[in-house]
């Protein structure tokens, strides 16, 4: 069993502090999406909301336990709260994400500590997963307040995901999209597999 968080506790700036979980994106709630997906994901034992409370029945609210320390912070709160031995984290402005993609990810973890995708953009911290064994250094460098996500592949067992190897699910593109402003949003309605 493992466990998934959707992290949502950004204040979303670029996006006039909305909730960007609850933005629309082909005619459904971004989080009602990643819900839908994450049903279908095989040996899911559980779904935690990380940094906003929530009523949600399929959800259990996590909060930081040091605050101020950002996604590492949030993924700090997750891994220390989930009940399985692996937890797979998802931004909550993802609105793509397929089962068949979370699985792969998640059956990597049986030999690394981490699972981070990388594409052409760059890696994708949260859209990845992680073991008990990164509990230790993520409390290491939120002690000494080094909180950028991606340097924390220093101090694990690090599984790279290549977009070739992603792209055995899809779009890539499609796939790891999110949606930082209102201009990343307007693209996603227009993109090639929108539905109106």
């Amino acid at each position: 069993m493992f466990s998934a968080a959707i992290l949502a506790g950004g204040c979303a700036s670029r996006f006039g502090g909305a909730d960007k979980s609850a933005l629309v994106v082909d005619g459904a709630r971004i989080l009602d999406r990643q819900l839908a997906m994450l049903a279908d994901v095989a040996g899911l034992g559980e779904i935690l909301f990380v940094g906003r409370a929530t009523a949600h029945p399929a959800m259990r609210a996590v909060f930081d336990r040091v605050p101020d320390s950002g996604p590492l912070g949030g993924l700090h709160a997750a891994l220390g709260e989930a009940r399985g031995a692996a937890l797979f984290v998802l931004a909550c402005d993802m609105p793509f994400m397929t089962a068949a993609l979370v699985e792969h990810l998640v059956a990597l973890s049986d030999h690394a500590d981490a699972v981070v995708p990388h594409t052409d953009a760059g890696y994708h911290p949260l859209c990845a997963v992680y073991t008990r064994a990164c509990l230790e250094p993520i409390a290491r460098r939120i002690d000494d307040r080094r909180l950028k996500m991606i340097d924390l592949l220093e101090d694990v067992r690090a599984r790279i995901v290549t977009a070739a190897e992603l792209g055995r699910f899809g779009d890539v593109h499609r796939l790891l999209s999110n949606v930082n402003t209102p201009l990343d949003h307007a693209a996603l309605q227009g993109s090639p597999g929108h539905q109106p």
